[in-house]
């Protein structure tokens, strides 16, 4: 489990990152303007389990386990630099979040699709409708 505590422009957010299972979860906690390191001490050892199972709404990314290989150590150097240029936030997380939001636009997508289907149907059978009524005189 790891905290990572950062500032988004307004406010400063703890990151959680868990990796149980296989299955890698993010969650996002508001602490506020600037936390004292009292209340980020108090929020690890009293409320982050709590906070944890209270939001534990989605199952995660699964995490294929990877064959560990000896890295060349200049390679293994130029990684480590490239990494310490990276934001603070990781990707993994970001990703976990990211998810969740696809999956909520895809839901909304699929029920827009069929509003607007359902709409042109509506048109069309007025139209039909309509010149049926002017064939037959009406």
């Amino acid at each position: 489990m790891k905290l990572t505590i950062c500032y988004d422009g307004q406010f400063y957010i703890g990151l959680i990152e868990n990796i149980s299972e296989n299955k890698y979860k993010a969650y996002k906690y508001i602490f506020g303007n600037e936390p004292k390191d009292q209340e980020v001490f108090d929020f690890v050892n009293m409320n982050m389990l709590d906070f944890i199972k209270n939001n534990e709404k989605h199952d995660g990314i699964p995490i294929q386990q990877k064959k560990v290989k000896k890295i060349n150590p200049k390679r293994l150097q130029r990684k480590v630099a490239k990494e310490l240029k990276k934001p603070s936030i990781s990707s993994k997380a970001e990703e976990a979040i990211k998810a969740e939001i696809e999956l909520r636009k895809k839901e909304k997508s699929v029920t827009c699709k069929r509003l607007k289907e359902e709409r042109k149907n509506y048109i069309r059978n007025i139209k039909v409708q309509k010149s049926k009524n002017k064939h037959r005189g009406r």
